[in-house]
């Protein structure tokens, strides 16, 4: 038998690793100790509120962050002082100086601010010598609405019965003649707008909610506004029904807007939506187009050019006559409560890589990537009446059309058809989804490439990772995870652009992992925490329901759950903390973490044959009842979905009490209310280890009800005991050999926790070969096979997706395995650097965290040990492991001032402050 002793917790490693710098053998030198400090800080950059640059809608207390700067290496923040003014430069608040080390989510404590109103701020910091920054260069944010600051602008809609209703509402105004200082459109609408001003469009946005959870967009229109002109104020909005990742919101559609628009002179005009406004339907969108599916429900586009109301948008326009109507105005209770929407959407155009011919005039563009797109295309020589049928699709048949197949359209319809008027002219489809080859059937005129255009739409980020080793296919691997990660948020995250638009609970978990790791990305994040926060409410609040969460959310098949997902949402939640160190949001999601606690702990019988083990775990239907444990079931690879005390259900309800009971102690709870998660943790994991192993210590897949053994062992189970730290660590090198052993035996789902457990392990080996391995399943096999975004599984049968972004969780694995940076404290106030000892002659990256990029590139050395630079941002400490057999000695050279910790299993480990250090092998002689 193996060791059942628990492994030891990350704060023991590091404890343990600090001891060793007691040690009185030296291994090493550094240099750079005693460089000058005697210059005062720099002023503070990348000033941010919600994480945001600038925002417009701020919620509640702002929550200021910023990076300090500091020429001086090994620096450090002591204090800061933060100042808001108004914009008449008053002072509105003043911190004073303020001990602290926090640099992120520092929570406004002034005078109440007052709504719709802009504020500069400004911050300054102190060094670990007391030397103060100058003042940063101001920055600006902008508080949101309440519900009663609308000012009597209302909810208006044109009264349609439709299915599939798209109508234009618009309103011509006098700007008056003066010096406009600010502009701001907030809007809102069901389900989707686009704001035109003049005729240009300004803005777009979604309202995938609820009544009492919508959103509206505040956007700077300061630009298109030219005094003493008159202004025409255009609105499309589209209401579909409801879907996948979209409620029908009672039969809820209309659009809600107010235009506030400031004058040098203090003077101030508002215009709102009220019944004076025109509506008509938007005819050029043709009725009775049929849906893409049945799962998002997405109507398939049919325009007519022929019908579109020409100039509309634009002031002069007659909408005095029929089909232009006066607005109908709403009850204003239908829509209570909105929220200030922070992501964005950010729209790119793309051109086609090539494209091709046939001798009856079809064109076939590639676009060179699977990409969630709107397809654009630009006639010159358009005949009225002429039908032009548009096809997409993931692949081509073999003589080059877009092919129809039925995995290769995801089971979808995914044609556009148009209908050209006279002249030249510009199609544009509204709805975005996945494809990657257009064809245009007879378009009546020759195209080239740049006829045909793309608009990708995904969420905004601003601080990529950067990654690039001397393994061409780590690297296309990696340049695969970025991007699907990022093209699989748009509005929302989403189970893929095309089929199911909707964001799933699970999807939304590994991609966010993704996201935040290698984007930056923070508002999705915390949008979709909240969204799902908000289905506990919805529908998870009462008896054996409680602590659960809806599947998808929001969503138009109401309430439905996988009991997995809840899980999973509690680890979400700790990773986002571990990522932002923000403790606003993880304090609003406690007491649901508490109720998922909860709802494990009820599911572990005292007695029976499954005692001590979460058993049947309530909730899912059909193919998921109890739990899904991957999917589609393919990945599952087997998995014994039989047992009642499911293995991969228990390892994770464990990890729910676990990290219940480390963000209770984040938040500073009584220590009786952490122990009341903590103790049942630890009795979980022992009851794992007596009762769900083989006896070479293999984790088996469950029990059955009677508590006999499954005699199946999937790699699921192992991985998973490993990578949530219920395995004794003694027994991860033998653990490791077996997962390694197997190959890959997990779907795109889970496969990172395989990658997680095999770096835990010190198999760093093992997991550059399940990245790169091109012959068996995996991320490098999707490349070999021609996929250019992540699949669903592996292999792709029936509907299932070729765009589908969970497989991208792995990028966290490339940053933190192979690159070697992963995250030690809340916030990434401390990191570790660990170089792993693989097959690969360099790497390199940058990894946005929160408090700045942190910089690696090591390079191993022909007579063993590597070249490694470490650059980190003010306030920011890291331990640095290096491989080190032998007598091999490191010389430490920066102003990093690192300081040798010790040698432990043919390592050598320093740690290191900001600035950039570099470790080079000193060779005995």
């Amino acid at each position: 038998m193996l060791s059942r002793r628990p492994s030891p917790s990350s704060r023991r490693t590091v404890a343990l690793l600090l001891a060793l710098a007691v040690l009185s053998v030296s291994t090493g030198t550094t240099t750079g100790a005693a460089a000058s400090r005697g210059s005062a800080p720099d002023a503070p950059t990348h000033l941010t509120v919600g994480d945001r640059e600038r925002p417009l809608a701020v919620e509640g207390p702002p929550q200021f962050g910023w990076w300090p700067q500091d020429s001086d290496g090994n620096e450090i923040q002591t204090a800061y002082q933060l100042r808001v003014l108004r914009a008449d430069g008053a002072e509105q608040w003043d911190s004073g100086k303020v001990r602290s080390a926090e640099q992120q989510y520092v929570a406004y404590a002034g005078p109440a601010l007052a709504s719709g109103t802009a504020y500069r701020w400004t911050v300054r910091t102190w060094d670990r010598a007391g030397r103060v920054s100058p003042w940063a260069p101001p920055a600006t944010f902008e508080t949101g609405l309440t519900d009663q600051d609308w000012e009597g602008a209302a909810w208006i809609r044109r009264l349609s019965t439709e299915p599939d209703d798209y109508t234009l509402a618009r309103k011509e105004v006098a700007i008056p003649r003066g010096r406009v200082v600010r502009a701001r459109a907030y809007v809102s609408a069901y389900h989707q707008y686009r704001l035109y001003l003049n005729g240009a469009e300004v803005d777009d946005g979604p309202a995938f909610s609820y009544p009492g959870e919508g959103y509206y967009q505040a956007t700077d229109v300061t630009q298109q506004l030219q005094a003493g002109r008159h202004l025409a104020i255009g609105v499309l909005y589209h209401w579909y029904g409801g879907g996948q990742g979209r409620p029908a919101a009672n039969d809820h559609r209309g659009m809600l807007l107010k235009l506030v628009v400031e004058y040098a002179d203090g003077r101030r005009q508002v215009v709102v939506s009220d019944g004076s406004w025109r509506v008509r339907r938007a005819s050029h969108f043709e009725t009775g187009a049929p849906r893409r599916n049945s799962d998002a429900g997405d109507y398939t586009e049919r325009i007519d050019a022929r019908q579109e109301p020409v100039g509309w948008d634009k002031p002069g326009y007659d909408d005095s006559v029929v089909p232009w109507v006066a607005a109908t105005v709403a009850a204003p209770t239908e829509m209570p409560r909105l929220t200030g929407q922070e992501p964005r959407l950010v729209k790119t155009v793309k051109r086609p890589v090539s494209v091709r011919r046939f001798a009856d005039g079809t064109v076939v563009a590639d676009f060179g990537v699977v990409v969630p797109a709107r397809p654009v295309i630009r006639f010159a020589h358009g005949v009225s009446g002429r039908v032009v049928d548009i096809q997409t699709s993931y692949n081509l048949t073999p003589d080059g059309h877009a092919s129809t197949g039925r995995t290769d359209t995801q089971g979808s319809d995914l044609t556009m058809r148009y209908t050209q008027r006279a002249g030249r002219q510009r199609v544009e489809a509204n709805l975005h989804w996945g494809w990657r080859y257009l064809e245009i059937k007879a378009p009546g005129e020759v195209l080239g490439a740049g006829d045909i255009a793309a608009i990708v739409e995904h969420t905004d980020v601003d601080r990529e990772a950067r990654f690039v080793s001397s393994d061409r296919t780590l690297n296309e691997v990696w340049e695969l995870l970025r991007r699907s990660a990022l093209y699989s948020v748009q509005h929302q995250f989403v189970d893929t652009p095309t089929r199911e638009k909707g964001q799933f609970l699970g999807d939304a978990v590994d991609i966010s992992y993704a996201t935040m790791a290698a984007l930056g990305e923070r508002d999705a994040t915390q949008k979709a925490i909240r969204e799902f926060l908000h289905s506990q409410d919805r529908y998870w609040s009462t008896g054996n329901d409680l602590g659960r969460y809806n599947a998808v959310y929001p969503n138009g098949d109401g309430k439905r759950d996988i009991p997995d997902y809840s899980e999973m949402f509690v680890n979400w939640v700790w990773r986002y903390w571990l990522e932002t160190g923000d403790t606003a949001l993880v304090r609003q999601a406690y007491p649901y973490l508490r109720n998922t606690a909860d709802y494990v702990t009820r599911h572990i019988p005292a007695t029976g044959p499954t005692a001590g083990l979460v058993t049947n775990l309530s909730g899912g239907s059909g193919p998921y009842q109890y739990g899904i444990v991957d999917w589609p079931a393919a990945g599952r690879f087997g998995y014994d979905m039989d047992t009642a005390a499911r293995t991969t259900i228990n390892v994770q309800g464990y990890d729910v009490l676990r990290r219940t009971a480390d963000l209770a102690a984040a938040l500073g709870r009584p220590a009786a209310e952490i122990s009341a998660y903590g103790v049942p943790a630890e009795r979980l994991r022992d009851a794992i280890n007596a009762k769900l192993r083989r006896s070479d210590g293999v984790y088996i897949d469950g029990l059955y009800a009677d508590g006999r053994q499954s005699t199946h062992a999937g790699q699921h189970s192992t991985s998973y005991a490993i990578a949530f730290r219920v395995a004794p660590a003694a027994d991860f090198p033998q653990l490791a050999e077996y997962l390694a052993g197997l190959g890959m035996k997990q779907g795109p789902m889970t496969a990172h926790w395989l990658l997680q457990a095999l770096a835990d392990a010190g198999r760093a080996d093992a997991v550059l070969t399940r990245l790169t391995d091109p012959d068996d399943l995996g991320w490098a096999n999707v490349l070999a096979r021609g996929g250019t975004f992540l699949w669903e599984q592996w292999n792709p049968v029936n509907d299932e997706s070729y765009s589908h972004g969970w497989g991208a969780q792995a990028a966290v694995d490339v940053l933190g395995t192979i690159l070697g940076v992963t995250l030690a404290a809340p916030g990434a106030a401390r990191l570790s650097v660990t170089v792993p000892d693989i097959d690969l002659e360099f790497a390199q990256g940058t990894v946005p965290t929160q408090r700045g990029p942190v910089t690696v590139e090591w390079r191993r050395r022909p007579a063993g040990g590597v070249r490694a630079e470490v650059e980190l941002p003010v306030n920011v400490t890291a331990t640095v492991s290096l491989p080190a057999p032998g007598n091999l000695r490191y010389d430490a050279d920066g102003p990093g001032h690192a300081r040798y910790l010790g040698h432990k299993n043919g390592r050598a480990h320093y740690e290191v402050g900001s600035g950039a250090t570099t470790f080079t092998v000193r060779y005995d002689r």
